[in-house]
């Protein structure tokens, strides 16, 4: 029973540590709408990339997000990196590669 205990706690501190490291990467928002068929190509894109950033989605048809809608109704999937434009309609991987290498180069 206690080497249970030892393993979960254990667990719970790896998880921890993995989870607050998370929290010290760059924020690759992704302006999106429920379906989009474009955004699951760049989300599929993006998977080999994924340890590099956090990755926030915003939904530009829900009724908070009516700035984004506004500006992106016709140009998603778009990326903000950090808050800054970086891309639209596709993932190109050169613009993200130079954004991440900048970013990880800095922190």
């Amino acid at each position: 029973m206690q080497s249970v205990l030892r393993a979960a706690h254990f667990n719970s501190r790896l998880l921890s540590r993995m989870y607050s490291t998370r929290k010290n990467l760059p924020v690759l928002t992704l302006y999106t709408k429920e379906v989009c068929s474009l955004c699951d190509e760049a989300k599929d894109v993006l998977r080999p990339y994924k340890h590099r950033f956090n990755l926030e989605e915003v939904d530009i048809t829900e009724p908070d997000n009516k700035q984004w809608f506004e500006q992106y109704r016709y140009e998603i999937p778009v990326f903000h990196f950090n808050g800054q434009f970086l891309m639209k309609h596709r993932v190109n991987v050169q613009a993200l590669e130079e954004a991440l290498k900048k970013w990880e180069e800095t922190a």
